[in-house]
């Protein structure tokens, strides 16, 4: 099969590969750009581990074909942290031990960072229906409950002090 050319930018830096028109955005992801953190659970949209979001919106990286990347704002786990600072939100969950096996850490973190994007004071329900589509056997789910409001709350002093919000 003839390789095609995709461009996109992953973590604010613009991506040039050659890749199989039948391969996942997920594989070149990893193979061919080296970004590692995003995982391969299930092949098949349902488990999570592969979550990024592309143009902002929260994908299933295994589902979404190379080109249709083509252009795309790409943020994958590597993009949260900054300059080696952890996202608030990578800090909380480690600070409340919101993963155990660490599997499904990088999605669930992609999603619970897309829903602070758009919502600075989630509830627990809001919560839950956002890492709905992240799956996850080791925990009870209510350590990241615990971490997504400790870096909210995080996230709303640092913006009400003025002080410069990385990720």
């Amino acid at each position: 099969m003839t390789e095609i050319d995709i461009q996109f930018t992953v973590n604010d830096t613009v991506k040039h590969v050659k890749a199989e028109p039948t391969r996942t955005l997920l594989s070149v992801l990893r193979e061919d750009v080296g970004l590692t953190g995003t995982k391969d659970g299930c092949s098949s949209g349902d488990c999570g581990a592969c979550v990024i979001l592309q143009n902002g919106r929260v994908v299933n990286s295994c589902m979404v074909l190379a080109p249709q990347a083509e252009g795309s704002e790409i943020i994958t786990i590597e993009g949260l942290a900054v300059e080696g600072q952890l996202h608030p939100l990578q800090r909380a969950f480690g600070e409340t031990w919101a993963f155990q096996c660490g599997f499904c850490t990088p999605g669930m973190l992609i999603s619970c960072y897309a829903l602070l994007l758009s919502n600075d004071n989630p509830s627990r329900e809001e919560i839950l229906t956002a890492i709905s589509g992240n799956f996850c056997r080791c925990t009870g789910y209510q350590y990241v409950v615990t971490a997504v409001q400790q870096a909210a709350t995080e996230m709303r002093a640092t913006t009400a002090t003025g002080e410069v919000q990385h990720g």
